[in-house]
């Protein structure tokens, strides 16, 4: 079974910056596109950010600018710069991955990790 690993979210003031990790691990997989999703309390879900296996990148309207998506292929790894932030981006961030496994392509979700953003 393929599982993705989160890490990196927490406390941060207005302005500030954070960095998120997530990492595929788990057997013998091939990695397609990687994506972010997030989900504040009493909102649906919000696609953030898409990222090719060649490094092509899609973002969300209101993360333009100020998100920048990446990955490591090598580290079956996706990370999700985090700059400038606001408020309103105050929610649980879950990673996604497109992985061939067993002859099956499926999409795999991490667990979510929390960022808040605080005066």
């Amino acid at each position: 079974q393929v599982q993705l690993g989160e890490f990196g979210g927490g406390l941060v003031q207005i302005g500030g910056s954070l960095r998120l990790s997530c990492a595929a691990s788990g057997g013998i997989f091939t990695v397609y596109d990687m994506g972010w999703y997030r989900q504040a309390p009493g909102k649906q879900r919000e696609w953030v950010a898409s990222i090719s296996r060649d490094g092509e990148q899609n973002y969300g309207n209101s993360v333009k600018g100020r998100f920048t998506i990446s990955r490591d292929n090598a580290m079956n790894t996706v990370y999700l710069q985090m700059d400038s932030l606001k408020p309103e981006d105050t929610a649980v961030y879950d990673c996604t991955a497109t992985v061939l496994y067993r002859g099956a392509v499926n999409d795999v979700w991490g667990q979510g990790t929390q960022v808040t953003v605080s005066s």
